[in-house]
């Protein structure tokens, strides 16, 4: 995607100081999602780099991830998986609990969502410090499925998130900062 392009979905993207908790700088995408044009844009960069990969399923982080999750797995005609913070799926399932920038949560999968061998994305708005995609990906892998990479919208690059993404697959983000 052109630079143009990307300013134009970064400008939509607002922040907002001490939001969840003190000290946090929170993304807000909602006029980003909001804009037809920049949401479409969006959704077009978070696919380029998996066209024709055979991707089986988009796996979408609760709940911002949702969003781009099934947009995306419409868009490279695949299947939607949502991977759901706990007591939220009903069973079998399983979990990963893990660290976030302000505490810890728990991420699960039902067991029968994905196949083994499937080639997957996982999928999130933001990368902090990157607890929560790497559950993601420990999920995925926990089910037999083939993680072939991930993206997000933000990358929080001060945060060294993807120092956490463990494994040769590739983390692609549209926007830094």
């Amino acid at each position: 995607m052109q630079a143009p392009a990307l300013k134009a979905i970064f400008d939509l993207v607002r922040d907002v100081p001490d939001f969840p908790r003190p000290g946090i700088m929170f993304k807000d995408i909602t006029p980003m999602l909001a804009d037809a044009a920049a949401f479409g844009a969006c959704i077009d960069a978070l696919c380029a780099p998996w066209h024709g990969l055979g991707i089986g399923a988009v796996c979408g982080i609760e709940s911002r991830g949702f969003i781009f999750g099934a947009a995306m797995a419409r868009a490279l005609k695949a299947g939607f998986v949502p991977l759901r913070k706990a007591g939220k799926l009903p069973p079998p399932i399983v979990g990963v609990d893990y660290g976030l920038e302000y505490g810890h949560d728990r991420l699960e999968i039902g067991t029968e969502a994905l196949s083994p061998g499937e080639r997957v994305i996982v999928v999130d708005d933001v990368l902090a410090t990157g607890g929560t995609l790497e559950a993601g990906r420990r999920l995925v892998e926990r089910l037999g499925a083939e993680v072939v990479g991930a993206s997000v919208v933000i990358e929080l690059t001060g945060l060294h998130g993807r120092a956490r993404w463990s494994g040769p697959a590739p983390l692609h983000a549209l926007i830094g900062c």
